[in-house]
């Protein structure tokens, strides 16, 4: 009875969570069109992304104390968990370098982009979370089926937003004579999506092979693979709520 409580309390966590980010996402995009406050934007950006690392990416959990025994699986998950975050920490100067160059290169200016492409892409990144999140917690919870049907929903979403920016949203913007050598709006947009691209392709091969995995019920036992799987899914999703701000909606267009 405890075991289905707390699987119970760990997907309405979820549930939860997803619908704040819902919400500061509507709000974000309401405050970039009316009034465009740049702080309260960045504000929306902070709060999404301390939801996500905290439930979602679960980064308490390195406070968890690892067993003594190196030899043992509770050891060896803890430090395959350190070194994940420790990964996770330095690709992260990457993608703060790339908005470093955004805002010395273009400050309160922006490159003119197709807003609804823009939303549509962030709302399919944003849902992929919340089921990547539900799959995590049926695996760790021991449904396998459950797992993979919600892993399966995360990799078309995460398969729709890669598509959406590589082949929708690159050949609209060259259209539009924003290409990679057109200045510095469109070397940054470039730079930027294709970074984050990058990271989404990355995290699609991953998924694929914790999908394929599971079907072989390797993770019915130990299932840390899929929560790195997911920890790092998230992070791909972290990037993108600064980047999505910072490309469509601070300030004014270049």
């Amino acid at each position: 009875m405890t075991h289905i409580q707390q699987k119970s309390s760990m997907l309405s966590l979820g549930v939860f969570i997803f619908i704040y980010l819902a919400l500061l996402t509507g709000l974000e995009f309401l405050v970039a069109v009316t009034f465009n406050s740049v702080p309260l934007l960045v504000v929306f950006a902070l709060v999404k992304a301390a939801l996500v690392v905290y439930y979602y990416m679960h980064i308490y959990k390195l406070n968890l104390e690892s067993e003594p025994d190196e030899h043992s699986d509770g050891f060896k998950t803890g430090t395959n968990r350190l070194g994940l975050w420790l990964f996770l920490i330095s690709d992260s100067f990457v993608f703060g370098g790339l908005m470093i160059t955004r805002i010395n290169l273009l400050g309160l200016t922006r490159p003119e982009l197709n807003q609804l492409l823009g939303v549509a892409v962030t709302a399919m990144l944003l849902i992929s979370s919340f089921f990547m999140n539900r799959g995590e917690t049926l695996m760790h919870n021991g449904d396998r089926k459950g797992f993979l049907l919600n892993a399966g929903i995360t990799f078309v979403l995460g398969l729709g937003f890669l598509l959406g920016v590589v082949l929708v949203e690159w050949p609209l913007a060259i259209h539009e004579g924003l290409t990679p050598s057109s200045g510095p709006a469109g070397a940054v947009f470039f730079m930027m999506t294709g970074m984050h691209a990058f990271h989404v392709l990355t995290g699609l091969i991953l998924l694929a092979i914790i999908i394929a995995n599971a079907r072989r019920g390797l993770y019915d036992e130990k299932n840390y693979p899929v929560e790195a799987a997911a920890v790092y899914w998230h992070f791909v999703d972290v990037v993108w709520i600064f980047f999505y701000p910072a490309l469509y909606l601070i300030g004014s267009l270049a």
